[in-house]
């Protein structure tokens, strides 16, 4: 059985493999949220980032890519996605549905926000902004995640009105 990896975040384009096959892909039951304060990769302990994570709500949509890993790389790739993604234990693995473009359901690998974790949390979308256009981590400053996560969801067609709003605002923040 195939293994494939949904990204919805800097997977998008930065997957750290070289997929077999790459769709776009819909997971219902979640959607993507800056929700998780980022103490390594995008800010600090002492001043922490943001970053997207899968949120569970009812009525929640997330369009992503579907990775499908190479036969025979799936233990490696599976390896560095846990190294990369639960370098604490504010990600959850999951195993969820995904409907495809062309409408087949696979079963693929995500990680979801652990909601009990000291790394979850709800800001209004301009504390957001302010967290975002300050933080710098140990993978660069939050704004490159914030600016490469929107345009590769703009490249392909995808179209998400929060993180619309928060490039717009961390950019006005940002160029003064």
């Amino acid at each position: 059985m195939p293994l494939w990896v949904f990204g919805y975040g800097s997977l998008l384009w930065n997957p750290g493999f070289t997929p077999a096959q790459t769709v776009t892909a819909r997971l219902d039951g979640y959607h993507r949220s800056f929700c998780m304060l980022s103490v390594h990769h995008r800010g600090t302990e002492d001043d922490p980032g943001l970053v997207l994570a899968l949120d569970e709500t009812e009525q929640g949509r997330c369009t992503g890519v579907a990775f499908r890993v190479a036969d025979g790389e799936e233990d490696a790739v599976h390896a560095y996605l846990r190294e990369r993604e639960l370098i604490s234990s504010a990600y959850l693995e999951a195993d969820v549905p995904l409907t495809l473009d062309g409408g087949e359901t696979v079963t693929a690998l995500a990680y979801v926000i652990n909601r009990g974790h000291v790394q979850y949390c709800q800001y209004p979308l301009e504390r957001q902004a302010q967290i975002i256009a300050r933080a710098v981590g140990g993978r660069g400053p939050n704004t490159e995640y914030l600016f490469n996560t929107a345009q590769h969801l703009a490249q392909m067609g995808i179209e998400d009105t929060e993180m619309a709003w928060l490039v717009d605002r961390v950019r006005a923040l940002t160029s003064r």
